[in-house]
């Protein structure tokens, strides 16, 4: 056994410390983790002899190579350890390196542990004393490649599953609007913030009644993450639910409340939220909102906020929000943006904040773009050409447009 049994020692191979190749891939780093002195030796100078890079480090049992910082490409496992034996070594190496490639060295008499060690979950094995350098050499170049083969796959199926969770949560945040209005146009865009693989909390909907009046939603609850969009496809699904049932826009505030105090993983959490009620003969919109800004009324060259009465966002201090309805009247050919945060938290082109007020200046710039499509694509090109992606927020748009 070796003095220092619970460390690891770095073993130079030649006087830089790597064993020389002419291999354009990068040098594997092997751990062997042996408590023999001999085998120890015999093993560096073998994989010296194998003509491939290497950087080598050797630990005496498997408490010493936890404590080390390095990540190998390979380890080298013998099965009989002063800490630990058998399988239950490879378990435990398998559980602390993941990614890399475990070679099991077995006894001679031992080639049924090293079956069954490859069936646990290492890439091969070797028999003492019937190693060259050649032999070992390849049995961990293989091994490296095999396992990296495995790693790649298990990212790739990671990443579909993850890209097929976007997709439900995609799904949920952003519904089939139910309209039936053949006049009614329109258009929706939800931009996650940048360099996020997941949806946030942004959300809308949209449903109409038979008597053609037209319900709209937009929230946005605060924070950026999977439980911010599953606490927005909840508050979503619920809107749509006490719309259809015919619950009044102030009593849906509070229900809606209820739902995120319930649901929300940790009580900072919480949302903004505007609903509008737009009359079948599309004169007026009755305006809610739960700390959230106010929708713009958009005609031909011009566009400002609804002038409407804000209280308390959902669930800032549950059951105190007072939500009072605002009628606003619209203009003949008149149209509605409903708008997140996010789309004016990015910056201009003076490198400051865009912040609302110039927002609704460039939302009247662009005003005179008929199709309600071309409107939004046009809208946010210009924002993100300025802000040259340092915007980090969701941004979710919902524009109605009826001639």
């Amino acid at each position: 056994m070796l003095s220092d049994a619970s460390l690891p020692t770095a073993l130079p191979m030649g006087t830089a410390g790597v064993v020389e190749s002419a291999s354009s891939l990068p040098a594997p780093e092997v751990l062997l983790i042996e408590d023999d002195p001999g085998d120890a030796l015999l093993t560096r100078e073998l994989l010296a002899d194998s003509g491939m890079g290497a950087r080598f480090t050797q630990a005496s049992s498997l408490t010493g190579a936890a404590a080390a910082s390095t990540s190998p490409d390979c380890i080298l496992l013998d099965l009989h350890l002063p800490d630990c034996h058998g399988l239950e070594a490879l378990r435990q190496v398998l559980h602390r390196w993941p990614d890399a490639a475990v070679v099991v060295l077995t006894g001679l008499n031992d080639a049924a542990t090293g079956t069954a060690a490859v069936a646990a979950g290492a890439q091969d094995y070797l028999v003492k004393g019937h190693i060259d350098g050649t032999l070992l050499g390849r049995t961990i170049e293989y091994a490296v490649q095999r396992r990296r083969v495995v790693v790649t796959q298990r990212q790739l199926r990671d990443s579909h599953m993850q890209a097929s969770e976007n997709l439900r949560l995609q799904r949920g945040l952003l519904p089939t609007p139910l309209i039936t209005d053949p006049a009614l146009a329109v258009a929706s865009r939800y931009v996650p913030g940048r360099g996020r693989s997941l949806l946030g909390g942004d959300f809308f909907d949209l449903v109409q009644n038979e008597d053609h009046t037209i319900h709209a939603v937009i929230g946005d609850v605060c924070g950026n993450g999977p439980d911010e969009a599953a606490i927005g496809v909840g508050l979503r699904v619920g809107w749509r639910t006490l719309t259809l049932a015919g619950v009044d826009k102030t009593s849906r505030m509070r229900l809606l409340e209820q739902v995120l105090v319930a649901e929300r993983p940790r009580e900072a959490m919480f949302a903004t939220a505007c609903t509008i009620r737009v009359a079948p003969d599309r004169s007026t919109a009755v305006v809610v909102s739960a700390g959230h800004p106010p929708p713009l009324v958009i005609t031909p060259g011009d566009a400002h906020p609804a002038p409407i009465r804000h209280h308390l966002g959902l669930g800032m201090f549950p059951g105190r929000g007072r939500w009072q309805e605002s009628v606003v009247t619209l203009a003949a050919g008149a149209g509605l943006l409903l708008y997140t945060d996010g789309v004016y938290e990015g910056f201009a082109a003076d490198g400051t904040r865009l912040g609302e007020q110039r927002f609704v200046e460039l939302v009247g710039r662009l005003s005179t773009i008929s199709d309600p499509d071309d409107f939004l694509t046009a809208l946010l090109n210009e924002i993100r050409r300025h802000d040259e992606g340092r915007h980090s927020d969701d941004t979710a748009l919902l524009y109605l447009t009826w001639p």
